[in-house]
């Protein structure tokens, strides 16, 4: 044994295995001070020199939230990338600069809430900036990539801790806190997991996050799966984080608990161990658990569990061993190496979309350039403040002078006339200084106020001339001619005072409703009409004004009047990302805003040489035809404008590729809340349609060609390689792209799916050759009538190219594998979850703590096949275990009702079965056809006789 000076505890001796440190600490604690350890901030125990931590660092793209740092393209940008060397050195960046900003404001966390790997099923979420890709491949190696640069190559310590982002099937913002994700298993399987369960598996996770949402009728905070799988695929303490506000969310929104004792003590059983509600206030969290505990709902030893997964990230990351963390005092940060980094990073995320030969720019081109994003660096909800700024305006005056480019923002300037014929002015408030919104850092920003220093907004016989942006739906924002927002803070009174449109609730838009002869103005905000009082113009209920908005110049005028003599125009358009698609709120259509729709047009009719550059946090349904090239790249972070010059300038080839589909209209898209990728055919993976850019496309400015594909079946693996040469006369790179398909599935597989890539730089006549190894266990599916993975024997189909549609060579091997077996009804039954098709049908929480069940839809039939059911040599009963008031309707092959189970009234409650039974006769194989009608759930059809 050990000896230990009587100072030294073994908690304190780094010579120990965190294991036995972490007993030997847990042992000294007690209760109550092991409970306020599960509260997001922890307080410090002072009688064993233990200090306060925090969980939650936002750290998405840059440090976010806690003032100046590095900012990098948004996250979706980053999976635009395809490039994980890259996005392993973004990670590295970010929790150095992390490290460097704790050594100086200890409110900045090591534990990191990043990256999300929610999969960007649907491109309507509107937090679809924060996911990395529509394909679980991709998104899992990008974040295995931006997670071990956190995590940092150290064998012990962590530099930081990362926590994956939002467990589970997260993908929409309506009604966030209370739908339900109707999540099959294969698709649970196959997709939803995928991204979580290889980013896991790599080893450089800490922990992961709830979401607000639930999956099959139960709440993600209680959900088995974290205990089932998540816990299952590594032998590291992962400490689960709620979301904020979740807990509470359980009874106040879900109402799937009565009290919140009950509520809190079954997500700390289901493996919540850090609880994030109430903001820095502990005291409610920290009751209902200590009650929870007189009420013999938990155990000491099930916060003990908990507590030793916080207490292992906070041995990992070096608290107890500041003497041998070597990420103690680190000072990177806003360095040369950082800014370099994030200028590649946005190069590398530009997506050329099309060209007609236009592009590259020649030195000496005179570009009109016009926009509504022309002159912005926009940033989002998980931003951190701008050290730098980049516009794409201010890169093209850089790269190609000043005297060489015009500029026309193309917003609509007007003035707003009152009822009594005086105009909106906005004062004057020379002296102020400016602020730009979080420069300061906050732990919570939504908290932040607007500005009261400045003077409210009066009216005048002039007024004052405001920049009008439609940003679509009818949604406004107004600037003054200082390049300030109108916004509205706490005290009601409109000032010219936001340096942009921002907050958790936006106070910068409004929206012009009619209203007899002229309009009301609306802040959209607070939900209030404007009104002029007489100590200055406010929101109030009760007087509105009426507006006249009076047209001084429209965009498009202002367009036309500098692309004619340009050579070139380059219309910059996409979004803002505070206003309609963002957290809390899901975008309404694919179009782009008719505003910007507007100046499109104006350009394209006024020079044919049009070039559009998107910069959007997601895809757009945009009519490219016509124009001579189109781009797209995410918000790209402080060096965003710089980049785009280069590429256009020729300085860097385009290389990023799309991590979505891009469809060509809404009519392509199922319903926001239709999680069942498979049945309605959703992303690349199952759509059957025409896409107006395909999963994995992105052009360059050279050429490449494939070859030499050669494939060997061995040691469990397909290893696959083939040669690439870069056939033009541009160093570029290529991102590689393999995917495989099943020729002749006996069920519905992907048309053809990602199983690995490369992006590679070659020059000019440089060829290389590329070899992949790709698992057996890559080409499974999950087979719901033996409830695990199966490979399906037969030919697959191995595909080599540039993007999911642009296949350059193929080839195709026979695999062995497991034959299919038929359902055996007769030992197992059949599981109401586990059908192979489905219509009208929702999948549900059997109890409140496991299983599924399913359920007519609101209103409609439900319908199930179970194909391939082996009878035997004869049934004579089926029996349904159900609860609530309905009817199951059975028939074989699609024929003629065989048995009706029904279940006329019921005042039992949801989890309350009964098992219902009827006589049926059958043998052989046939198809199991099921008709759901009414409330009621079913669990499980079983058959016998």
């Amino acid at each position: 044994m050990t000896a230990y000076p009587p100072h030294t505890p073994p908690f304190r001796d780094p010579h120990l295995p965190f294991a036995k440190r972490i007993d030997d600490l847990l042992s000294r604690l007690t209760l109550d001070e092991k409970i306020g350890f599960l509260h997001q901030f922890a307080p410090a125990v002072e009688r064993l020199g233990i200090a306060e931590f925090r969980t939650g660092q936002e750290a998405l793209h840059g440090v976010a939230w806690m003032g100046p740092a590095t900012v990098f393209p948004q996250a979706v940008g980053l999976g635009a990338t395809w490039n994980t060397e890259l996005v392993r050195r973004v990670g590295e960046a970010v929790s150095k600069e992390v490290r460097a900003m704790r050594a100086h404001d200890d409110r900045v966390g090591l534990n990191v809430w990043a990256p999300t790997v929610n999969l960007l099923r649907h491109p309507l979420w509107g937090r679809n900036e924060e996911g990395y890709s529509e394909d679980p491949k991709l998104t899992s190696a990008i974040a295995t990539a931006y997670t071990h640069g956190l995590r940092g190559d150290h064998p012990t310590y962590w530099r930081t801790a990362p926590v994956l982002k939002h467990w589970l099937a997260h993908n929409n913002e309506t009604d966030r806190a209370t739908a339900s994700s109707s999540v099959r298993p294969r698709v649970l399987h196959e997709y939803d997991l995928r991204a979580f369960r290889e980013t896991v598996e790599a080893g450089a996770v800490a922990g992961v996050m709830p979401a607000y949402n639930l999956v099959n009728g139960r709440p993600n905070h209680v959900s088995p799966y974290l205990r089932e799988h998540l816990r299952a695929w590594t032998e590291e303490e992962l400490l689960v984080c709620s979301d904020a506000g979740a807990p509470s969310n359980l009874v106040d929104h879900e109402h799937y608990f009565d009290t919140h004792e009950e509520a809190t003590a079954a997500s700390l059983r289901a493996g919540v161990d850090s609880f994030t509600d109430h903001g820095t206030d502990s005291s409610q969290m920290v009751g209902r658990i200590q009650r929870a505990c007189e009420q013999g709902l938990l155990t000491e030893a099930d916060i003990d569990t908990s507590v030793r997964r916080q207490l292992s990230v906070r041995f990992r990351l070096g608290e107890f061993d500041p003497h041998h963390d070597p990420h103690t005092g680190a000072k990177d940060f806003d360095t040369p190496a950082h800014r370099a980094l994030a200028q590649e990073a946005a190069e590398q995320a530009i997506v050329l979309l099309g060209n007609d030969g236009v592009l590259p720019l020649a030195p000496d081109t005179r570009i009109a350039v016009v926009g509504l994003l022309a002159d912005e660096c926009k940033l989002d909800w998980y931003s951190g403040t701008l050290l730098h700024r980049s516009t794409p305006l201010e890169g093209l005056y850089e790269r190609f002078g000043a005297e060489r480019v015009e500029f026309a923002e193309g917003v609509d300037r007007v003035r707003l006339k009152t009822s009594t014929g005086t105009f909106l002015h906005v004062p004057d408030s020379e002296g102020s200084e400016d602020e730009v919104r979080g420069a300061d850092g906050a732990l919570d920003p939504a908290l932040l106020a607007g500005r009261t220093d400045l003077p409210p907004l009066t009216t005048d016989a002039t007024g004052t001339e405001f920049a009008l942006i439609d940003w679509d739906e009818g949604v406004l924002t107004l600037r003054a001619p200082d390049g300030r927002y109108l916004s509205v803070a706490e005290d009601g009174y409109l000032r010219a005072s936001a340096d942009q449109p921002g907050g958790w609730v936006v106070q910068e838009t409004f929206r012009l409703e009619p209203h007899g002869s002229g309009h009301l103005l609306r802040h959209l905000g607070t939900g209030r009409h404007v009104t002029v009082a007489a100590d200055g113009v406010k929101v109030a209920d009760e007087n509105p004004e009426t507006f006249e908005p009076i047209i001084l110049e429209r965009g498009e005028d202002a367009v036309t009047r500098v692309t004619s003599e340009a050579d070139v125009v380059l219309v910059v358009a996409g979004n803002d990302p505070h206003i309609n698609g963002r957290e809390t709120e899901d975008r309404a259509s694919l179009r782009l805003p008719a505003h910007q729709e507007r100046l499109l047009r104006a350009a394209r009719a006024a020079n044919p040489r049009t070039v559009l550059a998107l910069v959007s946090a997601y895809p757009y349904a945009v009519d490219t035809s016509g124009l001579a090239a189109a781009l797209w790249t995410a918000h790209g972070g402080q060096a965003a404008g710089t980049a785009l010059a280069r590429v256009l300038a020729g300085d860097v080839s385009p290389a990023g590729r799309l991590p979505q589909t891009w469809y060509e209209n809404d009519a392509d898209l199922p319903g926001l809340l239709d999680y069942d990728v498979i049945g309605s055919r959703q992303t690349y993976l199952y759509f059957e349609g025409t896409p107006l850019f395909p999963f994995g496309h992105g052009l360059s400015y050279t050429s490449f060609s494939y070859g030499d594909l050669g494939v060997r079946i061995d040691d469990g693996a397909a290893h696959v390689s083939f040669t690439i040469t870069n056939t033009g006369d541009v160093t570029a790179d290529e991102v590689a792209q393999l995917y495989t398909r099943a020729v002749d599935p006996a069920l519905p597989r992907p048309r053809r799916e990602l199983v690995a890539h490369r992006r590679v730089t070659l020059a000019p006549g440089a060829q290389e050759e590329l070899s992949f190894e790709v698992p057996l266990r890559a080409f499974e599916f999950w087979d719901v009538t033996q409830g695990r993975w199966r490979l399906e024997p037969g030919p697959y189909d191995l595909l080599a190219g540039a993007s999911s549609e642009d296949i350059r060579l193929r080839t195709t091997v026979l695999l062995d594998g497991e034959p299919a077996a038929p359902r055996p009804v007769l030992q197992r039954g059949l599981d109401g979850a586990d059908f192979d098709e489905q219509n009208g049908v929702e999948i549900v929480d059997r109890t409140r703590t496991a299983g599924d069940a399913v359920t007519a839809a609101e209103g409609r039939t439900g319908q199930l096949v179970y194909r391939d059911c082996d009878f035997g040599d004869g049934v004579t009963e089926v029996t349904a275990l159900v609860s609530g008031e309905g009817a199951v309707e059975l028939s074989l092959d699609g024929g003629a009702v065989l048995a009706v189970l029904e279940v006329a009234e019921s005042d039992s409650g949801p989890y309350d079965y009964t098992t219902l039974g009827a006589g049926i006769v059958a043998e052989g194989m046939h198809d199991v056809h099921l008709r759901l009608r009414g409330p009621l759930r079913l669990a499980h059809v079983g058959f016998s006789g």
